[in-house]
């Protein structure tokens, strides 16, 4: 696993590891860019078993997750991740979800649920609140359902 470095002074943001997961590879890169111009650069993966691999690997702060994605869905990822590495925060980032989808994201422990499209300020304003409620050692457990 990556060392995380030390946090810069200013609104440099780099120091946060982000993986931004969505079977769209055009939209998770052109997300990836809109938020490197917001110096939150991020890692991508286009798949739920690539997610998966990656968090093995080098687990990130917060994760940016899509539900439907063929194969490994992102629901399972969720249940997953939370289960294996219940320190990683995740947002659900999805354009397909419904009320029960919801629902059932937030028994698992999800960070937000935020429906695209989404505001860039916004979800750069949730990805540092997941990333603040990591550092600061909280279980992730919402409590929200």
């Amino acid at each position: 696993m990556r060392k995380k470095a030390a946090k810069p002074d200013g609104l440099n943001m780099g120091w946060i590891r982000l993986l931004l997961v969505d079977d769209e590879e055009e939209f998770v890169k052109a997300l990836a860019e809109r938020l490197k111009l917001r110096d939150l650069a991020g890692q991508t993966a286009t798949s739920g078993s690539q997610a998966l691999e990656f968090v093995r690997a080098e687990e990130p702060d917060v994760m940016l997750l899509d539900l439907r994605m063929p194969g490994v869905d992102g629901m399972e990822v969720l249940r997953r991740v939370r289960k294996d590495h219940p320190s990683v925060r995740v947002i659900v980032h999805t354009g397909h979800g419904n009320d029960l989808d919801e629902i059932e994201a937030w028994q698992l422990g999800v960070f937000d649920y935020l429906r695209k499209p989404v505001d860039m300020d916004l979800l750069v304003q949730r990805i540092l609140a997941a990333y603040h409620d990591r550092d600061k050692g909280s279980s992730g457990d919402r409590g929200v359902l």
